[in-house]
């Protein structure tokens, strides 16, 4: 049981670490489609592009098992997803040409490991609750010297 619990946390940590290397990808090419075409457009660009290529797993390789007429069955704000995906593609497309790949990235992550830990401790949105340690706390401290590191 142990041994599989273990695999499964790894490949969780696999996921999320694909997942991290893809945003610094995207952030630098959403950041360079915006220098040609505008911020906002390259925004549109980003989702429609990604539309099809979920629609195409979706509806072609049938790799959803979920229920979307389900969709209004959630709480209210779940649909609010999508707006807040692009004011994430935004900011990401904003500070990247200001800071720099690495400097954006590590701020996002900052304010990202800050919101999760609230997020955490109080089971917002009917998460599980997972109690704020000081350990914790001295690892965003950790995260954010390593960002003020980075500004040089």
């Amino acid at each position: 049981m142990f041994i599989r619990s273990m695999s499964a946390k790894l490949v969780a940590l696999l996921i999320a670490l694909v997942a991290g290397v893809s945003m610094a990808i995207q952030g630098s090419i959403n950041t360079r489609l915006g220098k040609v075409v505008g911020q906002w457009e390259a925004i549109l660009v980003v989702h429609v592009v990604g539309l099809v290529g979920v629609s195409f797993l979706l509806f072609a390789l049938k790799m959803g098992h979920g229920n979307l007429g389900r969709i209004m069955k959630g709480p209210w704000y779940t649909p609010l997803g999508g707006v807040i995906g692009v004011l994430i593609v935004w900011g990401v497309m904003a500070s990247i040409p200001k800071l720099g790949v690495a400097v954006a990235t590590t701020s996002i992550i900052v304010g990202q490991v800050l919101t999760a830990l609230l997020i955490d401790h109080f089971g917002f949105f009917g998460l599980r609750t997972t109690p704020f340690t000081w350990l914790k706390g001295l690892g965003l401290l950790l995260l954010a010297a390593g960002a003020k590191l980075l500004l040089g």
